[in-house]
């Protein structure tokens, strides 16, 4: 058997391959309420065999959010239609994530398909953006306000009432968001953290938000696993380094981090990526060989056979896919077929494989 088609066993939980579906924003929420496009979007890879799903960014506050269209869990109505999302995706032997998620300065914006502009707090659809220093992201941005400690306290209950209810909606993954430029991140970075306070300055202080973030939810959590996303590089100049991600990927695994989901960017404008074939698998790699964590490789994964090749190699434990499911969402078929696997398609549709 392939490793891409090999079982991952968890403390509490076996993936039944190793192909994830990463958090896809879908900018299609009211209010940060759920519907039949979040139903549909996510119970398709379910039916198509993916081991698990991690839903998009869904905010922890409505101020978190990327837009106003994000997906939300800041109040106690938007379990409803989350858990019957779930109890499809489970349905299907599937496991169901959620990525909580705090948008910081990168706030306010709106959908990518009309502009990816930022609103003015007086506008519709938009509000104040906080951030660990006053920095826009954009030259033109309204500057973020900087947080004070009582802010922060409370953006991390808010964390941690998130999780609550993500409990309630019956998620098995519960995944943060650090990375890719959001709030997280933003205390990682010295380019976005000018603070000199307990939240700034030190690698120790800098990283202090998301340790308290992960206590907070942790405390929620009864047999869910628990997931980070990381940047490991802001690929640009005096930023966020690998070398300071594995340090926290060594903590965060002491605090009972399961996985480790390794992207990378997202923070500046500035930032110079080398796009390329496999670009940001080095990175997951390091994570992997220096801490031994359970490690995920994502971007630019659109094929079985690479795949295969990135686990092969031992550089990951997990493949994260986002954009090839937008293109192909059974796409965990098309790999088993390329890497002549035979796996167990959906019932409904085992004619497709004649």
């Amino acid at each position: 058997m392939s490793t891409l088609f090999s079982p991952l066993h968890l403390k509490n939980h076996t993936l039944h391959n190793r192909i994830v579906v990463s958090p896809m924003c879908q900018y299609t929420a009211e209010d940060g309420f759920a519907n039949n496009w979040h139903l549909v979007h996510l119970g398709q890879y379910a039916i198509g065999r993916a081991a698990a799903i991690i839903q998009e960014a869904t905010a922890v506050c409505p101020e978190g959010r990327i837009t106003f269209g994000d997906l939300g869990i800041w109040k106690d109505g938007h379990i409803e239609k989350l858990s019957e999302i779930n109890h499809f995706i489970k349905s299907q032997g599937t496991i169901p994530g959620i990525q909580l998620s705090h948008a910081g300065r990168k706030a306010s914006t709106n959908k990518p398909w009309i502009n990816r502009n930022q609103f003015n707090p007086n506008e519709e659809n938009g509000w104040q953006t906080v951030a660990p220093s006053a920095i826009g992201f954009n030259e033109t941005d309204n500057l973020p306000i900087e947080l004070t400690i009582e802010a922060i306290e409370k953006i991390i209950i808010q964390f941690k009432e998130a999780a609550k209810r993500a409990v309630k909606a019956g998620y098995e993954i519960i995944e943060i968001h650090g990375a890719h430029g959001y709030l997280a991140h933003q205390f990682f970075s010295p380019l976005t953290n000018l603070r000199k306070d307990i939240y700034g300055g030190s690698f120790e202080n800098r990283v202090r938000f998301i340790l308290e973030v992960v206590d907070a939810v942790k405390s929620e959590l009864t047999t869910q696993s628990l997931w980070v996303r990381l940047s490991a590089t802001d690929w640009a100049d005096g930023g966020w380094t690998c070398f300071e991600t594995v340090e926290l990927c060594q903590i965060l695994k002491e605090k009972g981090v399961e996985v480790m989901d390794i992207s990378t960017g997202g923070l500046v404008r500035h930032q110079e990526i080398p796009v390329s074939k496999n670009y940001q698998v080095p990175f997951a790699a390091r994570v992997k060989k220096e801490t031994n964590a359970i490690t995920g490789a994502v971007g630019l994964i659109d094929s079985g056979n690479q795949a295969e090749e990135i686990l092969q190699n031992n550089e990951a434990d997990l493949i994260f896919v986002a954009r090839e499911f937008l293109r192909n969402p059974h796409f965990v078929y098309q790999a088993a077929i390329d890497l002549g696997e035979e796996i167990p398609w959906a019932p409904q549709y085992e004619r497709g494989k004649e």
